[in-house]
C-alpha cells in the first residue's frame, strides 16, 4: 500500500489525473460513504440531552413607557372651504348660471385689523428689499399675480351682473356667533374732513368700539345697490336705531373704493356736494379708498364684484356678524334691522376694552414700535 501512495502522490499534482481518479474511485468511496452511515446510526441512536432549566433573570424589567397619541391637528378659517367656493369671479372659468346662496360661514380677515395696515406704503427696509429681489419664490408670486391680472376679461365683471343683477351672495338667515365671526380689515383712505392734517385716516379706530353698519361701493350703479340696504327711504326702520342713544348706537359708515387715479380725482372735485348730501357729523365715515384692498382682502370679506355694492354689519371688536350684496331682497333688510337691535343689546349687557395703539419713541435710527394703551369704553 505504501508502494502505491509515492506515485500516486506523484500523480496527483497534475489535476484531473486518471491514476487519481482511479485512486479515489476504489478506494476511498466505500470507505466515506460508510463512515457517514455510521455517524447517521450514531445519531439515531443517542439519546436526547435533557432541556437546560431557565435560570431567573437578575435584571428588573423597566416599565414601558405608553407612546403618546398623535395630536390631531386644529383647523383654522383658512383650512376650510370658502363659502363662496361658486360665486362668479373677475378672473377664472366663466360660468353660463349662478344662484347666489346664503351664507353658510362667516367671512372676514382672520387676524384683528390694526392701524397702518393696508395703507398701500411699502415699509420694507433696502435689506428686506434687496432679498425679497433676489428670491426666487417670491418672483414667482408676483409673475402668477400678474399673469392672472393681464388674463382677467375687461367685461367679466359686467358680464357677471347678468345673475341676479350681480349679487354674490345672500344674507345669512340670522347673525354669526361672536366666538366664530372673522374680522373687517383695516383700510386707508381720504375722508371727508376738511383739516387736511385728518383727511387720511383708517377706518379701524372708526369701527373699534362701535356697532357698525359698514357699505362698500365703487360706482355709482354699487352705491345704489348699497342705499338699497341702509338708504333712509329704502330702510326706514334702521334709521331711528343709529340716533338710539349716546355712545352705544350704531353708526353708518361708507367706504367708496376707487383704484383709478382720473375716477378719485372726480370725486374729490365733488366732495363739496358729498359733504352737503351726508351731514357734517358724518364726514370722518366717509372714506374714499385707492389702495390696500389686496386681491386676498377681496376674496376673504366676498367682495368678488367692483361693480356690486356690499352691506357688513359689524360688532365693537371689528367682527363680521352679517353680510349682504347686490340689491336687498325681501327679508334682507329686516335681517339687518334685526341684527343691529341684538348688537345693541349685546353692547349695553357689556363692557368694552378697546385697544388704542400708541408710539413709544426710541433712540433715533430705530422706528418706533407700536403697543397697546387699554382703555375701557
Amino acid at each position: 500500500m505504501h508502494i502505491l501512495r509515492a506515485p500516486i502522490r506523484r500523480a496527483a499534482k497534475g489535476a484531473g489525473s486518471p491514476v487519481l481518479n482511479t485512486y479515489t474511485s476504489v478506494f476511498l468511496t466505500p470507505h466515506s460513504a460508510q463512515l457517514k452511515k455510521l455517524s447517521t446510526t450514531e445519531r439515531l441512536n443517542t439519546p436526547p440531552s435533557p432541556p437546560v432549566a431557565a435560570t431567573p433573570s437578575t435584571t428588573v424589567p423597566q416599565p414601558v413607557t405608553p407612546t403618546p397619541a398623535a395630536e390631531k391637528p386644529v383647523l383654522s378659517a383658512a383650512d376650510l372651504l370658502s363659502p363662496l367656493e361658486d360665486a362668479p369671479r373677475a378672473y377664472g372659468k366663466a360660468l353660463e348660471q349662478f344662484t347666489p346662496k346664503p351664507l353658510s360661514r362667516p367671512i372676514g380677515v382672520l387676524t384683528p385689523p390694526r392701524s397702518g395696515e393696508n395703507n398701500g406704503v411699502d415699509n420694507r427696509t433696502w435689506s428686506q428689499k434687496r432679498d425679497d429681489f433676489v428670491n426666487y419664490d417670491k418672483h414667482l408670486e408676483k409673475r402668477k399675480m400678474l399673469t392672472q391680472k393681464m388674463s382677467t376679461p375687461y367685461f367679466r365683471e359686467w358680464s357677471n351682473m347678468r345673475f341676479n343683477k350681480g349679487k354674490t351672495f345672500l344674507a345669512p338667515p340670522r347673525l354669526f356667533k361672536g366666538s366664530h365671526a372673522l374680522y373687517f380689515p383695516n383700510l386707508h383712505g381720504e375722508t371727508l374732513v376738511k383739516d387736511n392734517s385728518k383727511a387720511m385716516q383708517d377706518t379701524t379706530p372708526v369701527l373699534e368700539g362701535n356697532v357698525s353698519v359698514v357699505s362698500v361701493f365703487s360706482s355709482a350703479w354699487a352705491e345704489a345697490q348699497a342705499a338699497s340696504f341702509v338708504g333712509e327711504e329704502k330702510n326706514p326702520e334702521l334709521h331711528p336705531l343709529l340716533n338710539e342713544m349716546q355712545g352705544v348706537a350704531p353708526q353708518l359708515v361708507q367706504i367708496n373704493v376707487e383704484e383709478n387715479a382720473l375716477k378719485a380725482g372726480i370725486i374729490s372735485l365733488f366732495k363739496g356736494s358729498l359733504r352737503k348730501r351726508i351731514g357734517e357729523a358724518n364726514w370722518g365715515k366717509y372714506f374714499v379708498v385707492r389702495k390696500g384692498l389686496t386681491d386676498e382682502a377681496r376674496e376673504r370679506i366676498g367682495v368678488l364684484n367692483s361693480k356690486v355694492g356690499y352691506v357688513y354689519l359689524l360688532d365693537r371688536e371689528c367682527k363680521i356678524r352679517w353680510a349682504g350684496s347686490g340689491v336687498a331682497e325681501e327679508g334682507e333688510r329686516e335681517g339687518l334691522v334685526k341684527g343691529v337691535r341684538r348688537l345693541l343689546e349685546e353692547a349695553k349687557a357689556t363692557q368694552f376694552v378697546k385697544k388704542t395703539p400708541v408710539e413709544v419713541q426710541k433712540p433715533e435710527g430705530k422706528k418706533p414700535v407700536e403697543v397697546e394703551k387699554r382703555g375701557v369704553v
